[in-house]
């Protein structure tokens, strides 16, 4: 356990909860706060086990609340994402639609997504051309265009880079697994 809240392990939050004699103050793993001395934590499975010993919970990192306190913002961010990835996005934009600086969301995206913002919305960009290439007869041109690719050049760039292969050769790979679907 004081493995996971050194690393600021996410995925723990919930299962167990850090609280610190000094301060009297308990945390989720993941809290970015100032770590405390190993021999002044203690650990507990429940909130009310923590309530109970007479620790409060941290205002940096809100363990009360079910969900981590920024998820709101990251979904804020993700829905502007999702429905302007056909447009030309910069992170400012994203940033002030968000209501935040563009640093602390670049920050914050990596932090609970692993990716950043133009990696996300490349990542629909890419999902949507797979699509397009699997499901329709436009051509890569068209495609690229309504993917919210601004250059051709930059859409097979990244397209190669996230699926390993060509646009042309993936509709080509999807034809293949239809028509061999088709014959078993």
């Amino acid at each position: 356990m004081w493995d996971k809240i050194m690393e600021c392990n996410r995925s723990y939050d919930g299962l167990f909860y850090t609280a610190v004699k000094t301060t009297k103050i308990f945390c989720r793993p993941s809290c970015r706060s100032r770590k405390p001395k190993k021999q002044n934590v203690i650990f507990y499975d429940f909130i009310a086990q923590c309530e109970e010993a007479g620790y409060r919970a941290c205002k940096r990192c809100q363990p009360e609340i079910e969900h981590c306190p920024q998820i709101n913002l990251i979904r804020k961010a993700t829905s502007f994402l999702v429905n302007n990835h056909q447009k030309r996005i910069l992170l400012q934009d994203v940033a002030e639609h968000s209501g935040v600086s563009p640093f602390y969301l670049e920050r914050l995206f990596k932090e609970e997504l692993n990716v950043t913002p133009r990696e996300y919305v490349e990542n629909i960009r890419i999902d949507k051309a797979a699509y397009l290439l699997s499901n329709t007869s436009k051509t890569s041109l068209e495609i690229c265009y309504e993917s919210g690719f601004q250059s051709p050049s930059n859409f097979y760039k990244k397209f190669r880079a996230y699926k390993n292969c060509s646009p042309s050769d993936y509709r080509k790979s999807r034809e293949a697994k239809v028509t061999n679907h088709e014959m078993d």
